[in-house]
């Protein structure tokens, strides 16, 4: 089966999008099906199943490119559409499906209207654009033959499949990590006997990181180390107390030895629609101590970590202390995340048969 991935978000740039897409492809690729990813132009040098579309730099997120057009024409000849953004890419893919008869599929990863706030510095104006925004999204959304979530609940006017995006198991698993190898940088503290809460992840005002400054200047003893980059994080690094370390985000490889390295993975986050780093700590035999809201009401339970109320700077801090006193396999708890359990999934919503 020839499948076409038409996405906003890839590599040069890191997030839980451009990583999934990958997975997802070496995993369809091995199943024998040809998969092309058609994606904004950039530094990435493409391979052969790799489309660059011309693009535009983004003045609100470098990180992120504006793609513009690419005929039709130019792309190859696809039975499956599999659109993971809602912008011109995204559109460009709908298209395509529509004009060749394709099937379409779309995965909603991001409500991207959280986001609004910090490229246009005003909550009111934010709140507009969000509510015309998700508004457009609906509409693009009914377009498709088949619309996928990790979680029931995306805050959109559509039935998901509910498909969740999936942990490479094979990669993230439990091993042994010398603790200050792993988290080494210039400065701050190194005791190896301190507990080690961490956090990975994109620096941004929904990922709520300042709550978890607010719990390391509760708790002194205690090491901190957060992995990510993003448009807040000067501010944070600036006001963070002297027992945390930030770090750039880390290769793909060097994730597994991170998340094995702490003794508690902590989010607070409101913006994500399936943590998929909370439970790559998981598979790594680590707790996660998450706030009380979607998705981590659906996939953060006691066998692997503990839930708090967010904003509860006590309650935080109690859950963070369960995990650290607890006894969990919490890489049992997420086998059902598996990402080959998803692409089996992904198969039948293709069509594929046996």
């Amino acid at each position: 089966m020839n499948i076409g991935f038409f996405t906003d978000s890839y590599f040069p740039g890191i997030d839980g999008v451009t990583y999934t897409i990958q997975a997802w492809r070496d995993r369809l690729e091995s199943r024998g099906h040809d998969v092309s990813v058609v994606y904004p132009e950039s530094g990435h040098e493409p391979d052969d199943h790799e489309i660059p579309v011309p693009s535009l730099p983004n003045p609100f997120y470098r990180q992120y490119r504006f793609p513009t057009y690419r005929r039709l024409s130019t792309l190859p000849d696809l039975d499956v559409v599999h659109c993971h953004g809602p912008a011109s890419t995204g559109l460009m893919g709908l298209r395509y499906a529509k004009r060749y008869g394709a099937t379409s599929v779309y995965t909603h990863h991001t409500p991207v209207e959280d986001y609004f706030v910090q490229g246009l510095k005003s909550e009111r104006l934010a709140a507009l654009a969000g509510r015309a925004y998700v508004a457009y999204e609906n509409r693009f959304l009914n377009a498709f033959d088949c619309v996928t979530a990790s979680t029931s609940r995306i805050r959109r006017d559509v039935d998901p499949v509910r498909l969740p995006v999936g942990i490479e198991m094979d990669r993230f698993r439990p091993g042994k990590s010398d603790r200050v190898a792993a988290l080494a940088t210039d400065g701050g503290p190194t005791a190896a006997d301190a507990p080690v809460v961490g956090y990975s992840g994109r620096m941004a005002h929904k990922k709520n990181v300042d709550e978890i400054l607010r719990l390391a200047e509760r708790l002194p003893e205690v090491r901190f180390e957060l992995v990510g980059e993003g448009p807040v994080r000067a501010e944070l690094e600036a006001g963070a107390s002297p027992n945390v370390r930030f770090h750039d985000f880390l290769p793909r490889g060097d994730l597994p030895g991170f998340y094995a390295a702490l003794d508690v993975f902590v989010t607070a986050s409101t913006c994500d629609t399936l943590g998929l780093s909370t439970l790559e700590a998981n598979a790594c035999g680590t707790p996660v101590a998450a706030a009380d809201v979607a998705p981590f009401d659906e996939t953060i339970e006691p066998e692997n970590g503990a839930r708090f109320a967010l904003g509860d700077l006590g309650d935080m801090e109690r859950a963070v202390r369960d995990c650290l006193e607890g006894d969990r396999d919490t890489r049992t708890a997420v086998e059902q995340f598996s990402v080959e359990r998803t692409i089996d999934e992904l198969e039948s919503i293709y069509g594929v048969t046996a």
